[in-house]
């Protein structure tokens, strides 16, 4: 059926399509806005258009969200995690895709593939790996180790024989190294050719101060051994005509035959030290001095236990282990050799005889020191028991030990209570207490400038007896001071530095940053801070200073942490005597200072 055309000429029929089509699309427009009343549930389940028919589902922007809300903290944490932008009722989580099937990768066409071979580089490898270095570097010292001043980085040298061929080598290899006069000047190593330490070197006739160079010392340590008696580097030198291969391996055949206990070993150093050949058994030296069943545990620490046999005091200390004793690294036996040199020095301050220059006795008395091996005796373990159920040990049970465990054990004399646990009286004995520690740092510090360097209030022991005056001995000035029935004893010289005259024996503390680290306002962690500011982190160098800041800690303690029967004007002396002694830079100074004039009964030139 045909239509007719209007005037226009357009047709009608087209026209009410058009029509049509705009009220569908306005329709359609309008009802993506409008709200739904129907229930989400009674909804039916929209089906998703095809993709040929051109229809693209939305989601309305007010349709109610979700029952079950997910988690901002899950859907944070979440690997590829979505915008937080996105709508409410979209699910957040991140689809998960299908994984693609991959195809295998194109062969080469006219040419095999084959299998990378590794054989040159392992060889290589192999190669650099059987080459053994001429020298090698030194590693870092360990925290807990002494230094000598005079010398540089110990190095464990290999044995003397590989050493030899090793530089053998190296000759054939750089042809422009010239002859040399000796081998020692082509090792770069000095020859050393001393004995190991016995007791007879630590005779208080034979010790040098600083000051005066009369003696040879004890202290100077073969830290390397290379040559022996039969054989030494000078001896090699002279053979300069014959072929260098021929001597090294006369030189080698030596030192093949030798034991590496004929080189430095620090154990075998200690026990020579100590007049020992193998070390002893606890029984056999705690039998010298009383009956083993009635020694006392007396205390402890973080190093060692302290007994008490007869008259005197034992403390041992775990070397040499490989497991942590009380949470720390056991020290080794060159630790202990430096403190047992440095025990034996200020023990010759004890000697006050006419012509000393520095004496006193206010150090602990050595009596002796003890190489042992092997576990706690019953009656070591019954004593720790017994201490442990008064006191509440904080130290590991010596059962733990192993059976092989070594040890060093100082018999020392009892210096009494120390100034923590101490009661003192009255303001005489806190008087006194000071210028008797002041005076044996002046004394020390004459003498081989000693400085303590933890002169805490456990170091510091006191106790009391009949006398009524102590005599010092300081730069031939013999000085008597007044005791009050009081003397103190200084203990524990772990991170002490002393000047032998031949060696300087010290603690390197920049190796323990935590020791500078303690509580804000603590008296004793402010002293090590302190330290540190007046050494600049040198500790090789002297610094008597540092033993002053020891003695305004224990001021402090006086006036804050001990009580006694004091006037006001007894803690102003005090104050004042704190403050003057900013101004010292030693104890040699302090000790002149006016708060201890009226305790010296006697000053003879």
């Amino acid at each position: 059926m045909g239509s007719k055309s209007g005037g226009n000429g357009v047709d009608l029929w087209s026209e009410i399509v058009a029509s049509d089509q705009q009220q569908s699309q306005a329709q359609v427009f309008y009802g993506r806005r409008k709200l739904s009343t129907t229930p989400p549930d009674a909804l039916p389940p929209k089906q998703s258009g095809s993709e040929g028919d051109g229809i693209r589902p939305r989601l309305s922007m007010a349709a109610p969200a979700p029952t079950k809300r997910i988690s901002w903290n899950r859907s944070l944490s979440t690997r590829g995690r979505t915008s937080i932008a996105v709508g409410t009722c979209i699910n957040p989580q991140p689809q998960v895709k299908p994984a693609k099937k991959r195809g295998k990768p194109p062969r080469p066409k006219g040419k095999v593939v084959q299998p990378p071979n590794f054989e040159k580089e392992r060889a290589y490898f192999e190669e650099v790996d059987a080459f053994e270095l001429l020298e090698e570097s030194p590693s870092p010292k360990k925290f807990g180790t002494w230094a000598g001043a005079n010398q540089t980085d110990v190095v464990a040298m290999t044995h003397l024989s590989t050493r030899l061929n090793n530089w053998l080598i190296s000759k054939k290899l750089n042809y422009s190294c010239g002859p040399s006069s000796t081998l020692s000047k082509i090792l770069g190593t000095p020859s050393i050719t001393q004995e190991p330490i016995g007791y007879d070197d630590f005779d208080s006739l034979s010790m040098r101060t600083p000051e005066k160079s009369s003696v040879k010392i004890s202290s100077h340590l073969p830290y390397v051994e290379i040559t022996s008696k039969s054989h030494k580097m000078e001896d090699v030198g002279k053979e300069g005509s014959e072929d260098l291969e021929v001597a090294v391996k006369k030189l080698s055949l030596a030192s093949a035959s030798s034991s590496d206990a004929d080189h430095f070993n620090p154990f075998t150093t200690l026990l020579a030290v100590c007049e020992q050949s193998v070390p002893s058994k606890f029984q056999d030296v705690f039998s010298k001095y009383c009956d083993p069943q009635n020694i006392l545990k007396i205390g402890e620490g973080t190093f060692g236990e302290a007994f008490m046999a007869g008259n005197y005091v034992c403390k041992i200390v775990p070397i040499d282990g490989d497991f942590r004793v009380n949470g720390e690294v056991q020290k080794r036996s060159e630790e202990l050799l430096e403190e047992v040199v440095l025990s034996r020095t200020l023990n010759c301050l004890r000697q006050c005889q006419e012509g000393v220059d520095n004496a006193c006795n206010t150090f602990i008395g050595t009596i002796d020191i003890m190489v042992c091996e092997g576990s706690y005796d019953a009656f070591m373990i019954k004593a720790w028991e017994d201490w442990d159920e008064k006191h509440g040990s904080e130290n590991d049970h010596p059962k733990e030990f192993p059976d092989k465990q070594r040890y060093v054990m100082f018999v020392l004399e009892h210096g009494g209570k120390d100034l923590e646990s101490f009661v003192l009286l009255n303001f005489n004995e806190a008087q006194t207490f000071l210028v008797q520690v002041t005076a044996a740092l002046a004394v020390a510090e004459a003498a081989y400038e000693f400085e303590h360097r933890d002169l805490h209030w456990g170091n510091v022991l006191l106790s009391r007896n009949g006398s009524a005056t102590l005599q010092f001995t300081l730069e031939g000035k013999k000085m008597f001071v007044r005791t009050f029935g009081l003397l103190v004893s200084i203990i524990d010289f772990t991170l002490s530095r002393i000047n032998t005259g031949e060696d300087i024996l010290f603690l390197d503390l920049s190796s323990d940053p935590y020791l500078f680290k303690g509580p804000r306002g603590d008296k004793q962690s402010e002293t090590y801070r302190k330290m540190k500011e007046v050494t600049e982190d040198c500790w090789e160098e002297s610094f008597p200073r540092t033993n002053v800041l020891w003695l305004q800690y224990l001021v402090d303690i006086l006036l804050l942490k001990k009580s006694f029967e004091r006037t006001s004007k007894n803690e102003r002396d005090l104050r004042s005597l704190k403050k003057r002694l900013d101004k010292y830079q030693s104890a040699k100074e302090a000790i002149f200072d006016p708060f201890f004039s009226d305790l010296f009964v006697i000053l003879v030139e």
